[in-house]
């Protein structure tokens, strides 16, 4: 049953993706950027914090 669900919520996530992407191409790169941004800056953040353990967490 699970299983079926999970296919579910994939195949309306794609159908909605779809959507988006077709109706209103513009919004759809903004939201790509936005969502590669945030990627960005988790990983920049992630590096930082490495670099503060490595330094023996001193600030």
């Amino acid at each position: 049953m699970a299983v079926n669900a999970r296919k579910i919520a994939v195949y309306a996530l794609v159908v909605f993706v779809l959507y988006v992407i077709i109706t209103d191409p513009a919004k759809a790169a903004d939201y790509v950027q936005v969502v590669f941004e945030g990627i960005s800056d988790a990983a920049k953040a992630i590096g930082e914090f490495m670099t503060w353990v490595a330094h023996g967490g001193k600030s």
